[in-house]
């Protein structure tokens, strides 16, 4: 059997149960006390943390002996393993992955997904999809590579107070963002997030310019499904989102996510994404 195995960046929720396929949790740290990523800690601790410090939680990716132990059970049970990981350029947890799955003699597959969030998702689906035509787990590894540059994934923040805090963003353009209601588009290139076009205005206007930027640019794509992926966003903003995708795509599924407490912790609330897989 090829199990799938992924970290909890993927931000698949239900989808990844639904399927069978096994979580590795990397970790969040708020002060002196350490929680396991979708396990023991929530978004909203993520909020309450940032808003009585004013800092960011720090996160840390799975060791490898973390890694040595996770692979274990399932190679010892005579599967094979297929693990994905958030962009290498993004955590150490890709690079962890690859020195403990270096024990197994060829039973564990490492995917750096070059993504994050439901982008890392996006392939982790896809290989189960291939798994399930019939593809062997070495085919499954080299199909999804060649996918890799096709994810799109990208999400427009509500603020940019935490990409600020996490270093991402200087201190003027936090705020000049935030006078003037600027919300720029952080698009995944190459496994790293890059500011691109800036939208200016409520986040109802600028999502609405996001999703229509997103048809425009993407005119071919897969159908198979879309994630639309945010960090405990506005109902109003989600459905806003649900509807317009609706409208100018035609996707077989399109699948709503709320982010994980890693990436929650970079992003901030009221984030949102569409990511899909193009053609």
């Amino acid at each position: 059997m090829v199990r799938i195995t992924t970290d909890s960046t993927c931000d698949l929720g239900k989808n990844a149960t639904e399927r069978d396929i096994t979580i590795m949790p990397l970790s969040v740290i708020l002060g002196a006390d350490s929680y396991r990523d979708g396990v023991n800690i929530t978004p909203q601790d993520i909020f309450d943390y940032v808003a009585k410090t004013g800092t960011l939680p720090k996160t840390s990716a799975p060791s490898i002996g973390d890694y040595e132990d996770f692979f274990a059970q399932f190679v010892n049970a005579g599967d094979t393993v297929i693990h994905f990981d958030i962009s290498a350029k993004s955590s150490s947890s890709n690079e962890h992955a690859v020195a403990a799955a270096k024990k197994f003699n060829g039973k564990v597959f490492v995917v750096d997904t070059k993504a994050l969030s439901s982008g890392q998702g996006l392939l982790v689906m896809k290989a189960y999809d291939f798994l399930q035509q019939g593809m062997s787990a070495e085919e499954t590894v080299n199909a999804v590579n060649e996918l890799r540059a096709k994810v799109n994934t990208s999400f427009i923040p509500d603020r940019l107070d935490y990409l600020y805090k996490g270093g991402r963003c200087s201190r003027m353009a936090m705020y000049g963002a935030n006078l003037l209601k600027i919300h720029p588009l952080i698009d995944m290139q190459d496994g790293q997030l890059i500011a691109g076009k800036k939208y200016r205005g409520s986040m109802d206007k600028c999502i609405t310019a996001y999703i229509r930027d997103l048809a425009e640019r993407y005119p071919k794509y897969d159908k198979t499904r879309c994630f639309i992926t945010h960090s405990s966003a506005d109902t109003s903003l989600v459905e806003l989102a649900k509807n317009l995708v609706g409208e100018l795509f035609n996707f077989d599924e399109v699948l709503e996510t709320v982010a994980g407490s890693v990436i929650t912790g970079h992003c901030g609330r009221n984030t949102l994404g569409v990511l899909f897989i193009a053609e």
